[in-house]
């Protein structure tokens, strides 16, 4: 064939990815930086480099791992495709060649699906060229395509080509004669010949039927994959039927292959035993009228307010010490537990969801312990809705997983509460997309488990395929575990875990979103959104979304709680007093009421209303505090909707009365009182005898116990002492509130590259467009040109520099700067004086000043 008459590539194809990527316009590069953020990591110098980077394997697996389960098949189709494929032999490899309806789609939707698919691709630069001439990065290619070394996702082997490489040209004639085909006279005509035989439907179906039927089951067990199987040295009558005629190439002794397009026959043209074009529907569970739903989230977002404010008052003086290797150890985590009166689990959950919040820390001090931040305090003079927003926002962004406590980690180490190695940086991003998901049904619905994980499985596939094995007449190939028997997978154990925590947090109600909680997610219309799998809705969905910026969650979570706070019950002014020493709260308190009666009285049960009780120590509690009895009457009188009861007026009088009659101080200790005969009967009482109580005077009594000691021992025998001060006056207890030092609340944690805002993805496609102006820019050419950077001496460059200002040209420059870094510019001198020369930067678009001792070199641009 002649020059002319061989097919010409448009002059419009890109002959590699960077020229692809060079006819993109900016909002194309900005989504391919987004969609790839670690491209970004350090900003390419030009578009050559940036194809290069999106090339590199590691880019490249991380890319195909975000890629939904579609769009994975299609690369993988592609990938077993020929190179390059049109879009017409890509859609037959994906749909087969009944178009989708042997898979239970429609040949409309695999087309719409496909084209979808394409663009994502291609936006992703996984993929480029025409849809006549599609071609998959090399480096995906090499992931994606089969390889005797492993399988591929597809369970395609190789072609005829591939396999029968370096197969004698006799054997190659044995074979082509026994398939029926006339003989050739090179190897090469041989294997177009057996390939031309395998991929005519007509042809290999006569062939096929010829076999026999064990040779037709020994492919059916190969056709969807593994492709390879194990031969004895004297295969049965069946095998070498197949090996006679080629269905089955030897690859190694005792190893044959199924070669790729006798399967894509069996398998009616399809790379796929199972093609998922669509995403499966999120589906009910139940549904609730929307007010219960909210009404019920409400209630539970009270409940961890108050969860939460329980927890840090436990904490107050000082909480559990922390690990040498950091965290709670189990007996602190299990007293927790017991104090909030939660599960285990539970508790580590509102223990982690404090520490992200930045309301507890470690103090720092020697004896290391856990206490509440100086943010607490603050967090407390909140509204109820912005305390809550303040720790809903704080979940749905942490990348700490309260799951993960009580498992172990890679080194078998045992991960404790508040600990390292909590951390997973796609917790987020799974916890904001298991809620929008929860939008696509209708108001008041709860999903089902199963239904949710299977949506975020096709949106997210977890790593590798499982393959299926047979063993028979033979031939045997080898399997994976079927997915069912494989552990669950980490994203989907989050988002299990992101469901319990929602309802624990009041984000849900009853299992269904919440209108605050739909608000946190900062945009209603993913909300009135249909599903990708309701009815009638597309067959493709739009990309999950990510999660909200820190700005964007401070407005939502605002809007949250402004619809929060009409469900939240007023706080109290008053309690409901009973005859049998008990105080009802029919509701929340407000805090100075609920502060007072804490110390006064000890809580006996929760719930919808708190019972307090009173007790002699309760009440002596209240005025070791520095309350009198007159202010304690005045107290219950004032915020009491019921009368004083006679009982607990005569508690307090009682305690009041012998409070403070004894006086304890340091002698040790002492006790004095003026009341002879008292100390005559602490004296004569034999559970005194611990303390080693001797009479000083007719009033005092020394002890060889230390104060605090004797205090608790004389308020076990049923005395009231009060402490005093070495003046003699009464010492008031209160409790210390124990602080860490200030706090920030723990940054997240990511294994990877962030996703950048609009404004840096701007920044950095404006400067990979001018390196690439710059390093694409025509030249005139010298006979030590390349492509590297230009060399001239440094009077050569001053002069080329001044001739370059009177005629106003441009010129292109190397340059090195102040780290070392090397880069290609194309500027239009103004002035040159004092060893610096001022010009227009045109790849930098601002005029600019560079020392003319970094500049490698100067050249004229061409003419052009």
């Amino acid at each position: 064939m002649s020059t002319d008459e061989q097919p010409q590539r448009p002059a419009d194809t890109p002959r590699s990815l960077a020229e692809a990527l060079r006819s993109r316009d900016d909002a194309s590069l900005g989504a391919l930086l987004h969609a790839r953020p670690d491209l970004l990591t350090p900003v390419p110098n030009d578009l050559t480099q940036l194809a290069t980077r999106a090339a590199t394997r590691a880019s490249v697996v991380r890319a195909l791992e975000r890629l939904d389960r579609f769009s994975q098949q299609v690369a993988e189709a592609l990938a077993v495709a020929p190179e390059p494929a049109t879009y017409e032999e890509l859609h037959a490899l994906v749909a087969g060649d009944e178009g989708g309806d042997a898979t239970g789609n429609a040949p409309g939707t695999v087309d719409t699906a496909l084209r979808h698919a394409l663009a994502t691709l291609r936006e992703q630069a996984l993929i480029w060229g025409a849809d006549d001439r599609l071609r998959l990065v090399r480096t995906a290619r090499e992931l994606l395509a089969p390889a005797p070394q492993y399988p591929s996702p597809t369970g395609l082997g190789p072609t005829v080509a591939e396999a029968t490489a370096g197969m004698s040209p006799n054997r190659m004639q044995d074979i082509v004669a026994a398939a029926g085909l006339p003989s050739t006279h090179d190897a090469v005509s041989a294997v177009r010949s057996l390939t031309d035989l395998f991929t005519d439907r007509t042809r290999m179906s006569a062939l096929l039927d010829e076999a026999p039927a064990e040779s037709v089951e020994v492919l059916s067990r190969l056709v969807w994959g593994p492709p390879y199987g194990q031969v004895t040295a004297d295969p049965a009558r069946h095998l070498r039927w197949l090996l006679d005629r080629g269905l089955l190439l030897p690859t190694s002794p005792g190893t044959v292959v199924l070669p790729r397009e006798a399967a894509l026959h069996l398998r009616a043209g399809r790379a796929h035993r199972v093609l998922e074009p669509a995403p499966p529907a999120v589906e009910p569970l139940r549904e609730h009228r929307p007010q219960a739903v909210d009404a019920a989230a409400a209630s539970q977002a009270y409940m961890a307010l108050d969860t939460v404010e329980e927890l840090l008052k436990d904490w107050d003086e000082g909480g559990p010490t922390v690990l040498r290797a950091g965290g709670l150890s189990v007996r602190d985590l299990k007293r927790t537990a017991v104090a909030l009166d939660v599960p285990e689990p539970v508790a580590a959950f509102w223990v982690e969801l404090a520490y992200a919040a930045g309301l507890v820390a470690a103090d720092g001090e020697a004896d290391e312990r856990y206490a509440a931040t100086p943010a607490y305090d603050d967090w407390q003079e909140l509204p109820a809705p912005e305390r809550w927003s303040v720790l809903a926002t704080a979940w749905l962004t942490a990348t700490r997983t309260a799951g993960l406590i009580g498992g172990r980690d890679s080194k078998d180490r045992t991960l404790s509460a508040l600990g390292p190695h909590l951390d997973r940086s796609s917790a987020p991003e799974i916890r904001h997309h298991v809620l929008t998901l929860l939008t696509t049904l209708p108001d008041g619905a709860s999903p089902t488990p199963e239904s949710m994980l299977a949506r975020l499985r096709w949106e997210r596939p977890p790593r590798g395929s499982a393959g299926g094995g047979a063993s028979a007449g033979g031939v045997s190939s080898g399997g994976g575990a079927a997915p069912g028997n494989a552990p669950m997978e980490l994203r989907a154990r989050i988002a299990q875990w992101t469901l319990n925590e929602a309802e624990l947090l009041g984000v849900t109600g009853r299992g269904a979103l919440s209108a605050h909680g739909r608000a946190l997610l900062g945009s209603e219309s993913e909300g009135e959104r249909a599903g990708a799998g309701s009815a009638g809705a597309p067959p493709v969905p739009p990309a999950p979304p990510s999660p909200p910026s820190r700005a964007e969650l401070a407005v939502s979570g605002a809007r949250a709680a402004r619809l929060l706070a009409p469900l939240l019950p007023e706080p109290l002014d008053h309690v409901l007093l009973q005859a049998d020493l008990t105080a009802v709260a029919p509701g929340p308190l407000e805090r100075p009421l609920a502060e007072t009666l804490a110390v006064l009285a000890d809580v006996e049960s929760k719930g919808g209303a708190t019972v307090y009780r009173f007790t002699p120590g309760s009440v002596r509690r209240a005025l070791d505090a520095g309350k009198a009895a007159s202010d304690l009457h005045a107290f219950l009188a004032a915020h009491s909707r019921t009368p004083v009861p006679q009982p607990l007026a005569y508690l307090i009088d009682d305690v009041a009365r012998k409070h403070g009659h004894l006086r304890i101080g340091a002698a040790s200790a002492y006790v004095r009182c003026d009341d002879e005969a008292l100390l005559n009967e602490i004296l004569a009482d034999k559970r005194s005898q611990t303390l080693r109580l001797r009479r000083l005077a007719p009033t005092v009594l020394a002890a060889q116990a230390d104060p605090g000691a004797l205090l608790e021992g004389l308020r076990g025998m049923g005395f009231a002492p009060a402490a005093e001060s070495a003046e003699g006056d009464v010492l008031i207890t209160r409790a210390h509130a124990h602080r860490s030092p200030p706090r920030t609340a723990p940054e997240p944690v990511h294994d990877g590259p962030q996703l950048a805002d609009n404004t840096l993805i701007g920044a950095a496609v404006r400067a990979i467009r001018a390196g690439d102006l710059a390093s694409t820019a025509p030249r005139k050419a010298t006979p030590e040109a390349g492509d590297s950077l230009p060399r001239t001496t440094a009077a050569e460059t001053l002069a080329t520099m001044q001739a370059a200002v009177l005629t106003g040209e441009a010129v292109w420059i190397g340059y090195v700067n102040a780290e070392g870094s090397a880069s290609q510019r194309v500027i239009a001198p103004i002035r040159v004086e004092g060893g610096f020369v001022t010009a227009y930067d045109h790849t930098a678009d601002e005029v600019k000043t560079y020392p003319l001792h970094r500049v490698t070199g100067v050249a004229e641009l061409a003419d052009d």
